[in-house]
């Protein structure tokens, strides 16, 4: 086995053609193709299948795929390590943040954290669904992601966050009584939600469900500018975590109202794999990451402490 060829390998399938892959890695493509001919032979499987579009992978060839690219990031990991000098920290560091969670307030502080202590660290930050980076955690393409869940599926390792509450979003023109809504209620408003297999959307499908409401779902929607533009036109409303509800609120010429009776809160998770360790940059990351959670944490308190005391007075 040799790194080389399980890199062919990878950017074939990254392209689903060897004619572009042969062309990107200089090679001809008969020497291209007889190299992936080695590989199935190394490993007794037949890897691909040629059709008029191009290549897909076979069931074996996902398999080695998601290995490949495990294995290919270890090995430039341990370069790194090795090319390091002294205390410096220096590598490539991926990190998912969930959009429309308190996550997205992570990104920029993240970034500039991680820039003033180790400026060796390239960091990547991907800013993508829960399901989508999950996936990538699991095939060995990200090294740790902040996203809804405390339930960690096989091959995943969970670390409990906070708890964020959810609230309702309507336009500002709704027929719905001033205060907080009673999550009763949510059954006579035209909503607008993610798809049901988003994380968020599944801890709000189970609080309806526990009050046995049946909700009036018009639209499926997970783009911020499109929900934002939808609640602006009136057409309905949405459910969201405090940190997303307030820029869809403001955004949308909305009004943020709390659900109450029983609250729904979606539970944010610092998300790793199970069974493959963090490089040490990637340690230094995440040491980062659970530092700014804890200060987002302490803010969120003392903003909603100001709040209460506004009321008071």
């Amino acid at each position: 086995m040799n790194l080389r060829r399980l890199k062919y390998f990878v950017k074939i399938v990254d392209l689903g053609s060897l004619t572009q892959a042969s062309e990107i890695l200089h090679i001809a493509q008969p020497a291209l193709s007889q190299q992936l001919m080695i590989l199935e032979g190394e490993f007794r499987h037949q890897l691909l299948i040629r059709t008029k579009r191009g290549v897909t992978p076979t069931e074996a060839g996902h398999t080695l795929y998601r290995h490949a690219q495990i294995i290919l990031r270890q090995f430039e990991q341990a370069r790194s390590d090795m090319d390091k000098t002294g205390d410096t920290l220096a590598g490539k560091v991926s990190v998912g943040l969930a959009p429309g969670t308190a996550a997205s307030a992570l990104s920029l502080p993240l970034l500039k954290t991680v820039r003033a202590r180790h400026p060796g660290i390239l960091l990547y930050i991907n800013e993508s669904f829960g399901t989508t980076l999950s996936e990538l955690i699991i095939n060995g393409c990200m090294d740790m992601a902040v996203l809804y869940g405390d339930h960690a599926p096989h091959g995943l390792s969970f670390q409990l966050l906070l708890k964020e509450e959810l609230f309702l979003v309507t336009p500002r023109g709704m027929h719905v009584a001033a205060g907080p809504v009673e999550l009763a209620a949510l059954r006579d408003i035209d909503l607008m939600l993610p798809r049901p297999y988003n994380y968020l959307r599944q801890y709000i499908d189970d609080a309806l469900s526990s009050a046995r409401v049946q909700p009036r779902v018009v639209a499926e929607i997970e783009s911020s500018a499109t929900l934002s533009a939808a609640i602006h036109e009136g057409i309905g409303a949405t459910i969201l975590p405090d940190s997303a509800a307030r820029i869809i609120a403001a955004s949308g010429d909305g009004v943020q109202r709390r659900i109450v009776a029983p609250v729904i809160e979606a539970p944010l998770s610092l998300c790793v794999s199970d069974h493959l360790p963090l490089s040490e940059p990637a340690v230094a990351v995440h040491q980062i990451l659970l530092e700014l959670v804890a200060d987002l944490t302490v803010g969120s308190h003392l903003q909603e402490a100001g709040l209460d005391a506004e009321k008071l007075s």
